[in-house]
């Protein structure tokens, strides 16, 4: 039986992939912008199975997410294994509110890369987004982009490398700029550049092109680490923009190359799906592609040029790790690595302890309205079909006080599915929160201390549900439009993270809500 390799290999929000081998152990890292802990790292024997082990920035101290507008925060990473120190390194940027000019480029490193991570160590005077690192020769060096500040649009986007000392984060020597634009004249957004030696050759491979309709990656090489590149003259390696936008997979690029054990070659890039129409709900997602050589240039899916859901897989020995349950019982001590919360969280906000079996969230004035954190425990939505369903035991004491379910892809846009006490009386209500807008869709009466939600989701429907038993189900409302969970309508580069909420709405509160198990099951479009 011929083993497939099923795209997207990490489904969900899970954009600008980086990938890294240490003998035969695959690590591979994403963005998370907003999202608390951040850069998610997965590990796979067989280049096909994916699970997640840990987070790189796991530590409050580590990132500072306070304040931060969606979709700002952290941008794309690569991920590294240094032979020389035997020491794995994870380049990122930490995206400020402001234009360009408060960003932070910096690295962590680790032995294990299940962690821990170290502290942050910050590249001084390097500007722009998307760094890489670049082992050579026993020099190493900083890789990035240069991109205009909005008071200085005649400076040019470039891709950079100095010399770094790896030890300090200073760089030193000459700044070497590698391309003053894409594979294309004024090339909009040349991005997300790595630097492979591969043979006699350096490759310089970047993305370019924006990260939606005319997304591509293109490919240049030098005989020298420094330059001069030459493009390859058959750029892009991988774009779909001569497809229509309605095509299953869309807006592919910001890839990374790597070959495995084998022998083989492959790439990581992201791509998109279309949720019910031009919509996007998802986000970015994580694709793989095949990779061969031909007059000593890559091409990235050979036989199509496309990126398809699926091929062969690598010829290395399968390992399928244990997977996650689709009912998560809140049994352990620590959350499943795929829960995240909105932005550094300050305060204690919620525990697996105090109620043993139950996650309890913990009642804050801040809302999920606001650009701070707050109580919101979520994971991605992987599906176009899917229904989620929880039990709650909350017995709410004062007005504003509220816990239930949240589809969020932002504080401004958003879904909410809330019990708490409305204008003197005990409801369930469900809101739709559009450009930081509410517009109460429906409420019902509620005075029981146990209730259970369900939400059923067929591309951009939604059906919200509550229950009193988890048998005999209430309809709170059907077919709520969806299409504002996506960047279509909402904007910016993350995709709709689904979980628990509470809040006390802007007064302090000891009352918390205790969450028995969150349950998440992909349905067939047809059903």
């Amino acid at each position: 039986m011929t083993i497939l390799l099923e795209n997207p290999i990490l489904p969900g929000f899970y954009p600008d992939p980086s990938v890294c081998r240490k003998g035969d152990d695959y690590y591979l890292v994403t963005s998370t912008f907003e999202y608390f802990p951040g850069i998610p790292v997965f590990h796979s024997k067989d280049f096909v199975h994916w699970h997640q082990t840990g987070h790189v920035l796991s530590r409050p101290e580590q990132l500072d997410l306070d304040g931060i507008q969606p979709s700002k925060g952290i941008y794309a990473s690569s991920i590294f294994y240094n032979e020389e120190r035997n020491r794995f390194y994870v380049i990122t940027t930490l995206v400020g509110n402001g234009p360009y000019r408060d960003n932070q480029n910096f690295y962590v490193w680790a032995d294990d890369p299940e962690g821990p991570w170290s502290d942050p160590v910050f590249v001084k005077g390097a500007e722009g987004i998307d760094p890489s690192l670049v082992f050579d020769d026993g020099k190493v060096y900083y890789l990035g982009n240069c991109r205009p500040f909005p008071d200085q649009p005649e400076k040019g986007r470039h891709i950079w490398m100095q010399e770094l000392d790896l030890d300090t984060g200073e760089l030193h020597g000459e700044r070497h700029v590698l391309l003053k634009h894409g594979a294309f004249i004024n090339a909009a957004a040349p991005e997300g550049p790595h630097i492979y030696h591969i043979g006699e050759w350096y490759y310089l491979l970047i993305a370019e092109g924006g990260t939606f309709r005319n997304h591509a990656s293109t490919i240049f090489r030098s005989r020298a680490v420094t330059g001069p590149y030459e493009a390859n003259p058959g750029n892009p390696l991988m774009t779909h923009r001569n497809l229509r936008s309605s095509h299953p997979i869309n807006n592919p690029g910001h890839a990374d190359l790597i070959r495995l054990h084998n022998g083989e070659w492959w790439a990581v890039l992201l791509a998109t799906r279309p949720d019910g129409g031009n919509y996007r709900n998802l986000g970015r997602e994580t694709f793989a592609v095949p990779v061969e050589w031909e007059e000593e240039w890559p091409l990235f899916s050979p036989e199509t040029g496309h990126v398809e859901f699926s091929y062969p897989a690598p010829k290395l020995k399968e390992q399928i790790w244990q997977k996650e349950p689709d009912c998560e019982p809140f049994d352990s001590t620590r959350l499943p690595y795929a829960w995240i919360t909105v932005r550094t969280p300050r305060h204690e906000i919620y525990s697996l302890t105090q109620r043993p079996g139950f996650l309890r969230l913990f009642l804050q004035p801040n809302t999920v309205k606001e650009a701070v954190s707050c109580s919101f425990l979520g994971r991605r939505q992987q599906h176009m079909c899917f229904f989620a369903s929880t039990v709650m035991e909350f017995d709410p004491v004062k007005e504003g006080e509220t816990g239930g379910m949240v589809l969020l892809m932002n504080h401004k846009y958003h879904i909410r599915m809330e019990y708490g006490i409305f204008d003197g009386c005990r409801e369930i209500r469900l809101t739709r929160c559009f450009d930081g807008q509410d517009r109460l869709i429906s409420r019902a009466l509620w005075e029981k201390k146990t209730i259970y939600f369900k939400i059923l989701v067929h591309y951009q429907d939604i059906n919200f549900y509550y229950s009193g038993d988890n048998e005999s189900w209430d309809l709170l409302a059907g077919q709520v439009d969806g299409t504002l969970l996506s960047r279509e309508v909402a904007g910016g580069y993350t995709g709709t993270i689904l979980g628990l909420y509470a809040s006390s709405n802007g007064s302090e509160s000891r009352n918390s809500a205790d969450f028995d198990w969150f349950a998440y099951h992909p349905v067939r479009p047809d059903c």
